[in-house]
């Protein structure tokens, strides 16, 4: 999508390590015409499947995920790092690393809002895979049937997409970058959409 990649192209700061700040539009401060155009790409990737809900992670994931929703027409659902007060007490949880945190965050979502459905997850970003796999796992336990899987920003050198390739669903990333060395932003064609 080259919107988004221009704006990473402008605005992203390659912090090394693999970390790419896009806190100026996707996450920290978001920008909503942005995000509005990333959620109509999805829209069009994902246009007749079957799914009835949108599984995301709080908080990057929110906007894009919120955006796909509203031109899909579906709910969207996200996993809470806290439980708070207004969760039953019987949830589903699991554990993923944050790569920007550098520590495990848990993943939280009321079974209320997650059962039995055809769903999709949207993310902001594939790097690892370990977020979107606690997603991935989060779903199973629920018994939701897992239809793909849509991201912003992939970084193919970090191994995500194989990693979730065992799901056997559709994987489709906006923008994929392949090249972080050296303070570079090198993008790909080979997987983004």
């Amino acid at each position: 999508m080259e919107l988004l990649k221009q704006r990473i192209l402008q605005e992203g700061k390659n912090l090394g390590k693999g970390i790419l700040k896009v806190d100026r539009f996707i996450n920290h401060q978001v920008d909503p015409n942005l995000m509005d155009a990333c959620g109509a790409e999805f829209a069009r990737i994902f246009k007749g499947t079957r799914a009835v809900k949108i599984l995301t992670a709080e908080i990057s994931g929110i906007a894009p995920a919120l955006m796909a929703g509203k031109y899909l027409n579906l709910p969207v659902v996200y996993a809470r790092k806290k439980k708070p007060v207004t969760m039953p007490s019987e949830v589903y949880i699991t554990v993923a690393p944050s790569h920007t945190k550098g520590i495990n965050v848990e993943l939280i979502v009321s079974p209320e809002y997650l059962g039995k459905e055809p769903i999709l997850i949207i993310d902001d970003f594939l790097a690892s895979g370990q977020t979107i796999v606690g997603l991935v796992r989060l779903a199973e336990v629920a018994g939701a049937e897992l239809l793909g899987i849509g991201t912003l920003v992939e970084k193919t050198f970090e191994g995500g997409r194989e990693l979730l390739s065992q799901f056997g669903v559709p994987i489709h990333s906006l923008v994929s970058i392949c090249n972080m060395d050296d303070g570079k932003i090198e993008f790909t064609d080979e997987y983004a959409v």
